[in-house]
């Protein structure tokens, strides 16, 4: 099994970014996927969530109304979009799949999740 982060890169203020979390071994379409950041020093941080069936979102109050989550069938992704990112946003951004398919407030702790992807740089700059 392995998740994969992607789409991470150098963007500014005002711009917009777009990450997509990809998965072999397993049907991303039946789990709970989240996205966590990290920056050196500290834990990881929840950042967004979303039910296997999509039907279902939860948002770190640091990121409402400027990142949404959602999935992909065709590509059968689960993707972030970033948009009006802010430099306190920069961080390594990480995707997660949950077996229990549906968000529940343990859904903001690292250990709700079953498995991670390795990570993508996200920096932005004024």
């Amino acid at each position: 099994v392995q998740l994969q982060a992607s789409g991470g890169g150098s963007v500014q203020t005002g711009g917009s970014l777009r990450l997509s979390c990809s998965a072999s071994g397993l049907t991303l379409s039946t789990y709970a996927v989240g996205w966590f950041r990290q920056t050196p020093g500290n834990e990881r941080e929840f950042v967004a969530a979303i039910t296997s069936r999509g039907d279902s979102r939860l948002y770190a109050d640091s990121v409402k109304g400027r990142f949404a989550i959602s999935r992909d069938s065709v590509k059968n992704t689960v993707d972030l979009q970033i948009d009006s990112p802010k430099p306190e946003d920069t961080a390594v951004y990480f995707c997660a799949a949950s077996r229990s398919g549906i968000i529940s407030s343990s859904m903001l702790n690292s250990y709700a999740y079953d498995y991670w992807g390795q990570g993508t740089l996200v920096t932005v700059s004024s």
